[in-house]
């Protein structure tokens, strides 16, 4: 009897340690139940057992077999060495950084970033602050005719009319026709 209270005690603490991602013990225990009943069919049927077989096995629908398969897969370090050489090669070096900006997109705004200056070298530095303030060229926001207008000390219509100004003399020079590609 106290075999079986050690077993468990033991099965518990495996569950609630084990894993990067802590299960819930019930499904650890199915998680078990459902990689003996795989190890079983591979060796009956000699190849991986479809998950409907594996549905009737256990007695459970497939969707939550196939739900049991993709959790009981353990984590894998970003860290792990991949490859048989010995050189530094790791998993992180093989995914994406979805959030990073691709090398040609960020050729393309310092590119703009340039077509914009010589665009704006002419204007007074007053009208420079002002169109840099309204299409948010320096910090990428851009700001309100009201928010403007109070750094300036001016109405907001004031910033309306320079704004219109320090546009209508951009668009009367040459690299205009490189700026509306973008």
């Amino acid at each position: 009897y106290a075999t079986w209270w050690i077993r468990q005690a033991i099965t518990r603490a495996l569950a609630d340690q084990s894993r990067t991602i802590r299960i819930p013990v019930h499904m650890v225990e199915t998680i078990n139940r459902f990689k003996q009943v795989e190890r079983r069919l591979i060796q009956d049927l000699g190849r991986e057992p479809l998950p409907e077989e594996m549905s009737s096995e256990l007695g459970l629908p497939v969707d939550k077999v196939r739900h049991i398969k993709k959790i009981s897969q353990e984590t894998v370090s970003l860290e792990t060495s991949v490859g048989d050489d010995e050189e530094d090669s790791k998993l992180q070096d093989f995914i994406e950084d979805t959030r990073a900006i691709s090398p040609d997109k960020s050729a393309g705004r310092e590119l703009l970033k340039d077509y914009v200056k010589e665009a704006m070298k002419d204007l007074t530095p007053r009208e420079q602050k002002i169109l840099e303030m309204r299409f948010g060229l320096v910090d990428g926001v851009g700001h309100t005719l009201e928010e403007v207008g109070r750094e300036f000390d001016v109405t907001r219509e004031r910033i309306r009319q320079i704004e219109a100004k320090a546009l209508e003399k951009i668009q009367q020079k040459e690299i205009i026709h490189k700026l509306r590609d973008y």
